[in-house]
């Protein structure tokens, strides 16, 4: 980075992207606000609270601001519902929309909007030939959370803004995350996630730090204005390879076995009848097990070309490298 922005606004900066993004931007020399929905100290120079499901944003938010990360969103659950549509589009949809039309009467010169690769779909299930995705995928969301991820892209992208951007990244990690990869982690530690079978199947992946720099690119590229961009890393190991790589991270002796896939999937299909009859999520059903033996693998080569940075780490490497 040769560049930086003189005054930034980063929506949902006290999670665990908006605060290595908030701390990347003070490093180049950023003033940065931050915005959230509850007051917190952390890397910016001043917090802003704001509720994007409110009537109205506060007023002079967006004052002497260039540059709008917007990170802020409603996380997705693992089980969605229709009914859920509703939770998802006052914070994705509307609040994107509100955000936009300040920017848009403000001066603000840049909008990077982090999305996800769920607005895209939702990749191959189990039993499906394994296919790398990328920008031109045809296949239209399907989950509540996706298609309101979906919708406040075109907002994005047609909007007046004199830059903006919108990034669709993978499943992230690196330190102080608390998503799908620590719980795995901590499964396998504790002896609750069974060795499964190799399926061939790819679930990418990318590090925060490879997601900070992608955005800082895409932030002063002017290739990118106006464009979407799948975020990731280049290695895309299957369930199975994570679960000995987890394995040898922890000093634990290697499994040469595993569950028979038929059996599984006997045992997921018990677990979705009993999760229906009783009316609340078994450890393991039929839409857990697509999800852990099907692929969602996603290409990062228009990303890689156009705004110049190859993603530098590696889940394997990375898990290696833990303590």
């Amino acid at each position: 980075m040769s560049e930086a922005t003189s005054s930034a606004l980063v929506t949902g900066a006290s999670g665990f992207l908006g605060r290595v993004l908030c701390q990347r931007l003070k490093t180049l020399g950023n003033r940065v606000i931050g915005a959230g929905r509850h007051a917190s100290e952390g890397p910016w120079d001043e917090f802003r609270e704001m509720d994007l499901a409110a009537d109205s944003l506060p007023a002079g938010l967006l004052d002497g601001i260039d540059t709008v990360y917007h990170l802020a969103s409603k996380a997705h659950a693992v089980t969605e519902t229709v009914a859920e549509a509703d939770t998802y589009r006052p914070i994705i949809v509307e609040g994107t929309r509100k955000l936009l039309q300040m920017a848009s009467g403000s001066g603000v010169q840049r909008f990077i909007y982090v999305s996800s690769v769920k607005a895209m779909g939702e990749g191959n299930p189990a039993g499906l030939p394994v296919e790398q995705m990328d920008e031109t995928w045809p296949h239209t969301p399907q989950t509540p959370y996706g298609i309101a991820k979906a919708e406040a892209e075109n907002l994005v992208l047609e909007s007046p803004l004199a830059h903006k951007v919108v990034l669709r990244p993978v499943m992230v990690y690196g330190p102080g995350e608390k998503g799908n990869l620590p719980r795995m982690v901590q499964a396998v530690k504790r002896g609750r996630f069974p060795p499964l079978p190799e399926t061939g199947n790819r679930r990418s992946m990318i590090h925060v730090e490879d997601l900070i720099e992608f955005m800082m690119q895409a932030t002063l590229r002017p290739i990118a204005n106006g464009k979407s961009y799948v975020l990731s890393g280049t290695d895309a190991p299957s369930t199975r390879e994570l679960y000995d790589s987890i394995r040898r991270a922890l000093g634990m002796s290697p499994v040469d076995w595993s569950i028979p896939f038929f059996a599984l999937k006997i045992c997921a299909g018990m677990g979705s009848v009993l999760g229906f009859v009783f009316r609340r999520r078994m450890p393991l059903d039929l839409e857990t097990l697509s999800k852990l033996t099907g692929s969602a693998w996603y290409s990062p080569d228009l990303a890689i070309n156009e705004l110049g940075y190859t993603p530098q780490h590696s889940v394997r490497d990375w898990l290696g490298s833990q303590d």
